[in-house]
């Protein structure tokens, strides 16, 4: 995507455990989205059918690590597999995205109006709303520049906790972000 005469890459990265039910939709979507040039799925030690599905995806990179290492460990094996600038960063249990969420998660970085957008699911199931509503930090759900994420230390021993630790960093450096609303989207409780 170009901004200006700057040409911005876009990769998605997304992080996945036992989610063969739920990856192909999400691929399925973005495959649709112009601005997205890279995909990649990380099977964090999944079990299940994860990489045969997320690999009969043409264009998709699996990478698929021997065991589990939590979330914040299999973003930055994603994010070491590319050069992207603007990297998104998206659950494989959702149910309900499309291309308007990608792009209303995009938007707000490529247009440099911030470093980080945070998505927040709204009208999709009520307990995921509220959840999101009391705590919006905890989405999966973001768009980031890379130098961003350079910066933030720890990032692959987080585990579950990669999130916090995102805004945590954004809150004490004053880093611009955006929240963005997700109507319609939800994911699968476990």
């Amino acid at each position: 995507l170009k901004l200006g005469v700057i040409v911005v890459e876009v990769a998605a990265i997304i992080p996945a455990y036992n989610e063969a039910n739920t990856i192909g939709e999400i691929l399925t979507v973005l495959k649709e989205c112009p601005r997205v040039k890279q995909i990649i799925v990380v099977s964090d030690g999944s079990t299940d059918h994860t990489v045969r599905v997320a690999g009969s995806f043409k264009g998709v990179e699996v990478l698929e690590l021997p065991f589990n290492i939590g979330k914040g460990g299999a973003i930055m094996a994603g994010f070491k597999h590319t050069r992207a600038e603007v990297l998104l960063f998206l659950d494989a249990d959702l149910i309900g995205l499309n291309t308007g969420h990608v792009d209303s998660l995009l938007a707000p970085v490529l247009e440099l109006r911030a470093q980080m957008t945070v998505g927040v699911f709204d009208r999709g199931r009520m307990a995921t709303d509220l959840a999101q509503k009391m705590a919006p930090f905890l989405s999966g759900q973001r768009a980031l520049t890379r130098s961003l994420l350079e910066q933030v230390a720890y990032l692959d021993i987080s585990r579950f906790g990669m999130e916090v630790v995102l805004h945590r960093y954004a809150e004490e450096h004053n880093i611009p972000t955006v929240t963005v609303c997700l109507p319609d989207l939800s994911h699968v409780i476990k």
